[in-house]
């Protein structure tokens, strides 16, 4: 059975290991979700990501983070764009999420970035999702 939105389906599962308390979750991998992990770890959400090659499309390992008491570092993480509806905006339309303090990642031309990045570099694209 084939998947309609991959990306929708990387959030979700993230999303339930955190509210689990999982230590680290396993999502089908493609270039697209190693990048979006890649943010997330920049950004400090989860601690780290590992791509493991199985012979078809490879395993990406996301090793999720946790603060003081077992609250996750992830409070909100949502799909913006949807394979039904895609959201484009502009750089100048990009607004900080909660004043700063969460991110919104885009898929560029020139790849994938943060909000913050695409301000900076004065470049649009379609919003792949909102975290907080």
């Amino acid at each position: 059975m084939t998947m309609t939105d991959p990306v929708a389906d990387m959030l979700t599962r993230i999303r339930n290991g955190a509210k689990a308390k999982f230590s680290s979750v396993d999502v089908p991998g493609s270039k697209l979700k190693v990048e979006v992990a890649r943010i997330l770890k920049d950004e400090g959400f989860i601690k780290n990501y590992k791509f493991l090659k199985d012979g078809k499309q490879g395993i990406l390992r996301v090793y999720l983070k946790y603060g003081p008491g077992q609250a996750s570092a992830i409070h909100v993480l949502e799909r913006s764009s949807k394979p039904g509806r895609r959201t484009y905006a502009r750089s100048k339309s990009l607004k900080p999420v909660l004043s700063g303090m969460g991110i919104s990642i885009l898929s560029t031309s020139k790849g994938v970035m943060t909000d913050k990045q695409a301000r900076r570099e004065n470049i649009g694209g379609e919003i792949l999702c909102i975290v907080s």
